[in-house]
C-alpha cells in the first residue's frame, strides 16, 4: 500500500462514502464539488492506499427478525491464563476466524479481549462458547453480557 497525505477533499470523500457508499461517482463528485474523473481518481487512490478497506451493506436486524428470529448479541469479556504474545495472538487468530464473532478487541487493563458476538439463540451461544472458550485450556474467565436492545450502531470513523 502506498503512503499518501490526506487533504480536506480526501476527508470529505471518505466521510461521504462512509455515510453512503452506494452513491454513484457522479453523485459523490457533485457532493464534493469536483469533476467525476477527479472524484474517481481520488477514490481509487484512497482505496489503493488502504483507507477504504471494503464496501458492505449494513443489514437491518429488525427487518430480518421475522425471517431469521431475533437472535442474540452479546458483549463477551475474555481473560486468559497466559498473556504472552504467542498465546494472545493464537487466541485472537482463532476467534477472528469464527463467523459468529463480529468484533474483537484486545484491551487493557481488565480482561484480555472484548468480543461482540452474534448467535441465533441461546443453544447457538452455548455452542459458540464451547467452541471458542471452553475448549481452550488457556481461557481463564468468560463474562457475557446479553444485549436487550441496540440503542446505537454506527461504524462511521469520526474524521473532523
Amino acid at each position: 500500500m502506498e503512503s499518501i497525505e490526506l487533504d480536506a477533499l480526501d476527508l470529505r470523500l471518505l466521510d461521504a462514502l462512509q455515510r453512503d457508499a452506494s452513491q454513484t461517482n457522479q453523485q459523490l463528485a457533485a457532493d464534493a464539488h469536483i469533476s467525476p474523473p477527479t472524484c474517481l481518481r481520488r477514490v481509487q487512490r484512497l482505496r489503493k492506499a488502504g483507507f477504504i478497506e471494503r464496501q458492505i451493506a449494513l443489514l437491518s436486524p429488525d427487518r430480518l427478525a421475522p425471517v431469521l428470529g431475533h437472535g442474540l448479541q452479546a458483549v463477551v469479556e475474555i481473560s486468559l491464563d497466559r498473556q504472552g504474545a504467542e498465546a494472545l495472538d493464537a487466541f485472537e487468530a482463532r476467534v477472528v476466524s469464527d463467523d459468529a464473532v463480529q468484533q474483537c478487541y484486545r484491551v487493557s487493563p481488565g480482561p484480555d479481549f472484548v468480543l461482540i458476538v452474534a448467535a441465533r439463540d441461546m443453544p447457538g451461544y452455548l455452542a459458540l462458547a464451547q467452541r471458542l472458550f471452553s475448549a481452550d485450556a488457556n481461557v481463564r474467565n468468560v463474562k457475557a453480557f446479553f444485549s436487550l436492545k441496540r440503542a446505537k450502531f454506527e461504524p462511521k470513523v469520526p474524521l473532523a
